[in-house]
């Protein structure tokens, strides 16, 4: 590749809050374990970048010596790449790990070096990881319509005739919630959410292709899903957009997507419509159903923090707790 530098950010080609193990590079390079941060690395030096959360994180376990830190909103990666790459280099980084707006950031910090920005078929972190963890293969199960208030035939109705208004014939979903809401489905690949991650394909009339590992899926979820969700492996997803290319306009999401997903689709000539994910507005539109779940969760969890309070209470004035 002759590169000259990489940037690592802590994100996975699904672009959600929580990664799996497997894709924690920024933690395997640096040492850092918090939710936020980006590590730029040249020949001659790097930068690591985080918010204000984890200022004091930061320094405790990245290397200093081999690290100067930056805050992220007051001193942008890009903008910093900018002013430490020299004329003629050539800047790597992963296309499924950035969204287009971020390539085009970095894509400006290059040519204000007079650089290159090149895009990387594999990850030269994943190269010299040596015990990686394997992707995640957590159940995938289905959500019953008593939680849901809303089959997932009707979602992908509604989300069709939403295409059709746009002009678009299919759209382009990298989102593992925005899956999860519209097939009523749940998984466990990352920690904190119920998310199975998986890419899909959302056609203008209904139809759906879900590219997910088959050992995730739980008996009887083929039936759940319905005859017009076909399952395709992950890996099977460049084939879908090099054939979605001859239909007509896609719609992909410029903000929430991996920019690999705009370059594989402008390679096959495809007619590329950006705008919001189409689930969006819909999912975040709860209706009775979801609005009742949500009130009981709240009261589940009152309940919990209300005992906690009383047990600090008694505890407390005994002068045995600490902080933590």
């Amino acid at each position: 590749l002759r590169l000259d530098g990489f940037i690592v950010p802590l994100n996975d080609e699904y672009h959600g809050e929580y990664v799996p193990r497997r894709a924690q590079r920024l933690s395997w390079l640096t040492g850092f374990t918090g939710s936020a941060g980006v590590a730029l690395v040249l020949a001659d030096k790097a930068a690591f970048f985080t918010d204000g959360r984890y200022t004091l994180q930061a320094r405790e376990q990245v290397e200093g010596e081999l690290f100067s830190f930056h805050h992220v909103v007051e001193e942008p990666p890009h903008e910093w790449l900018g002013r430490n790459l020299g004329p003629g280099k050539r800047f790597g980084y992963d296309p499924w790990l950035h969204t287009l707006d971020g390539v085009g950031r970095l894509r400006q910090a290059c040519a204000d070096a007079g650089s290159e920005l090149v895009a990387v078929e594999r990850n030269p972190v994943d190269a010299v990881w040596p015990d990686q963890p394997p992707a995640p293969i957590s159940p995938v199960r289905p959500l019953a319509i008593t939680y849901t208030g809303e089959a997932a035939a009707d979602k992908r109705s509604r989300i069709a005739h939403d295409l059709v208004a746009a002009a678009a014939t299919a759209a382009v979903l990298t989102l593992p919630e925005s899956i999860a809401w519209l097939l009523n489905i749940r998984g466990g690949d990352v920690p904190h959410t119920p998310l199975p991650l998986s890419f899909a394909v959302v056609k203008a009339d209904g139809a759906v292709t879900l590219f997910i590992d088959r050992r995730k899926l739980m008996p009887g979820l083929d039936r759940h899903l319905g005859n017009q969700v076909t399952i395709e492996p992950p890996d099977r997803l460049g084939a879908a957009l090099d054939a979605l290319a001859r239909e007509g306009s896609i719609q992909v999401d410029p903000a929430s997507a991996a920019s690999w997903v705009f370059d594989r689709l402008a390679a096959s000539g495809a007619q590329i419509h950006r705008d919001a994910d189409p689930c969006l507005l819909p999912k975040a539109c709860k209706n009775p159903v979801e609005i009742a779940g949500t009130r009981a969760a709240h009261l589940r969890d009152g309940v919990a923090v209300t005992r906690f309070l009383a047990w600090l209470a008694g505890e407390a004035p005994k002068g045995g707790l600490r902080e933590i």
